[in-house]
């Protein structure tokens, strides 16, 4: 008689997997809605930060799976997952990967920028947010200088520091989106490489058994 179902267990818990999803809708709200819809951006931009912060958090206290010390792995085991995705001997892993780990510090840490930025924009331009009063624009004043952000002159004078600020939310804007495409490039070749469907799990919680802990 055939085998009817393969055999799985829980891996990631409720906060990870809704945390995931809303993170996706949450980003690509704000990154659709700029500044033309600037309290959804604003709002949707909260929202990411949020849980941004939680996910770190979780990642030091939470569940087996979802802990730093369980999936973060040096550069010698994520070159060697990525060698075995080509070769076709690839380990498979109960919860991340290598290379998925990478990528999970790679865009907590993209997505911390992008937010930290955007809301000390916020505070210089407008001296509101969570940061108003806390960051100004001689904060970063001398680091506009050093990178030679001088400011605009005119009826519409943006300073150094508000240019400069805009620079790297923008920057990291774009590197989110590009860490996303090989976030969504890596999840397709994994699921192909282990025979699983990987975004499933992140909705169900559960992937197939396997002999790593």
């Amino acid at each position: 008689m055939s085998q009817s179902k393969t055999s799985t267990r829980p891996i990631w818990d409720p906060l990870v997997r809704i945390g995931h999803w809303t993170l996706v809708i949450a980003f690509f709200t704000a990154y659709l809605s700029g500044d033309d819809l600037f309290n959804i951006h604003k709002w949707a931009g909260y929202v990411v930060a949020g849980y941004v912060l939680v996910r770190i958090v979780w990642g030091l206290i939470g569940t087996r799976h979802a802990r730093f010390t369980n999936f973060v792995r040096g550069p010698g085991a994520v070159l060697g997952y990525l060698r075995g995705l080509f070769t076709g001997h690839v380990k498979d892993y109960a919860g991340h990967n290598p290379a998925g780990g990478a990528m999970v510090v790679a865009l907590l840490f993209s997505l911390l920028v992008t937010t930290g930025s955007g809301m000390a924009l916020y505070a210089v331009e407008d001296n509101a947010g969570p940061l108003a009063g806390i960051v100004t624009e001689e904060t970063f004043a001398p680091m506009a200088s050093a990178f030679g952000e001088e400011g605009e002159h005119g009826r519409d004078e943006e300073s150094g520091a508000e240019e400069l600020l805009e620079g790297v939310h923008k920057a990291f804007v774009y590197i989110t989106l590009a860490l996303i495409g090989i976030h969504l490039a890596g999840v397709v070749a994994s699921s192909l490489a282990h025979k699983q469907n990987l975004a499933r799990a992140m909705v169900t919680g559960r992937k197939p058994e396997t002999d790593e802990r």
